[in-house]
């Protein structure tokens, strides 16, 4: 490993009532991601490289809403947001209701290397991966039998219910310091269950469900996320941190804040360049990995102490 900085990688699998049937796949699932992550650190890797690694395994990890295996559209068809985030420069990568991308972080990264845009979504998205070398898939790859039941048994119970209702997040998100004190960050995501074609959520939104400044922190959020853009939470966060408040005390504020403000539900990690980090949520459980120079964690956390 590199001399300098003493690497850190934090990550989630989601936030939301995981049933117990549930948490051993996605401790497993975490775990696996950490590992992948932190491959990348050990070797003197950057921290960008290194949350993509994490979220590219739980993109292809079925227990997640990431990748294959995701929540479906009201119309049966996988839509994928991520976004990936640069610390050291800002720089940003983003993609949004890509239907044929079976890794979105993939796409990101693409984005945030080789367009001078942020942001691109649907075709426009897909046409500029595969123009860099990315290859597409048929939709239908990506669509599990699971999730074909699971939201035929939403349609059956949920009508005239609010979004809320459909309370499953496991929205996968990633962040990194590396050995040159650089902090990233990497959210992706398939969306809420039943959502409406081309709904894009908080996940591939910077500040929202994803940010990171060497000056503040690396945030990745997961949850309801209408809620979580209306107070562009997680730039929220990453200012109480550059202010001078902890990590993990700024998680907890901002996830007080998303219940208080606007009765939302969901978690946060944070991580700052002082190897510093955050985790915080509102939601029964939370699928969480953790590894540093003092160890490492992995778990299904519970809120409170």
């Amino acid at each position: 490993m590199a001399e300098g900085h003493s690497p850190v990688l934090l990550v989630h699998g989601g936030a939301w009532a995981i049933p117990d049937d549930m948490a051993e796949a996605h401790v497993n699932g975490v775990r696996l991601a950490l590992a992948a992550g932190w491959k990348v650190l050990e070797r003197g890797g950057s921290s960008v490289d290194a949350v993509e690694a994490a979220i590219v395994v739980m993109e292809d990890d079925e227990a997640f809403d990431a990748g294959r295996g995701s929540f479906l559209t009201s119309d049966g068809r996988v839509q994928l947001d991520a976004l990936l985030m640069d610390g050291a420069t800002l720089r940003a990568g983003g993609v949004g209701c890509v239907e044929r991308i079976r890794n979105p972080i993939r796409a990101a990264r693409l984005v945030l290397d080789e367009s001078p845009h942020v942001y691109l979504v649907a075709e426009g998205a897909e046409r500029f991966a595969q123009e860099h070398g990315l290859p597409l898939c048929a939709n239908e790859e990506l669509v599990i039998e699971r999730e074909v039941e699971r939201l035929r048994e939403v349609r059956e119970q949920a009508a005239g219910r609010p979004p809320e209702f459909f309370a499953e997040h496991d929205t996968v998100g990633a962040v990194a310091l590396d050995s040159r004190g650089k902090v990233a960050a990497a959210t992706s995501t398939g969306g809420t269950l039943n959502k409406t074609p081309g709904r894009v959520g908080d996940s591939s939104l910077i500040g929202c469900g994803c940010y990171a400044d060497n000056e503040s922190a690396a945030v990745s959020t997961t949850g309801w996320g209408e809620p979580i853009m209306k107070l562009v939470l997680a730039k929220w966060a990453a200012d109480r941190v550059q202010e001078g408040m902890a990590p993990e005390a700024a998680a907890g504020m901002a996830i007080e804040r998303l219940e208080t403000r606007l009765a939302g539900h969901g978690g946060i990690i944070l991580l700052d360049a002082r190897g510093r980090h955050g985790l915080a949520h509102n939601t029964p459980r939370m699928a969480w990995a953790l590894k540093s120079a003092h160890g490492e964690w992995a778990g299904i956390k519970r809120p409170g102490p």
